[in-house]
């Protein structure tokens, strides 16, 4: 759990997929996911949770529909969807949570 809580600490967003083997709609979720990774590159960090095998927590972020997608920014929840997400709308998500002060010139 700790692991978690590091990776979320970061000032790169992370996106996090809550999702069960047995839900048709997180499978369908999977190769979007695998889209989004190749549209911000290493500009945002995703991570899949399965539920059933963490479930204290899917409890501590109150996750009781799958998928439910978390976007985590400097260990804060930012953004969160439940439902099938499309590929724009996470990268652009993703984009916006990942500009940094450094980024404008």
């Amino acid at each position: 759990m700790s692991e978690f809580s590091d990776i979320i600490a970061s000032e790169k967003p992370t996106l996090v997929d809550f999702f069960a083997t047995w839900c048709g709609p997180c499978r369908m979720q999977g190769p979007i996911l695998e889209q989004v990774k190749n549209n911000v590159g290493d500009k945002a960090s995703i991570i899949k949770i399965d539920i059933d095998k963490n479930q204290e927590l899917a409890a501590r972020y109150r996750v009781q529909s799958v998928p439910t997608l978390i976007l985590f920014k400097g260990g804060e929840a930012v953004w969160r969807a439940v439902g099938v997400q499309q590929a724009d709308v996470l990268t652009d998500k993703l984009l916006e949570y990942g500009h940094t002060k450094s980024d404008e010139k």
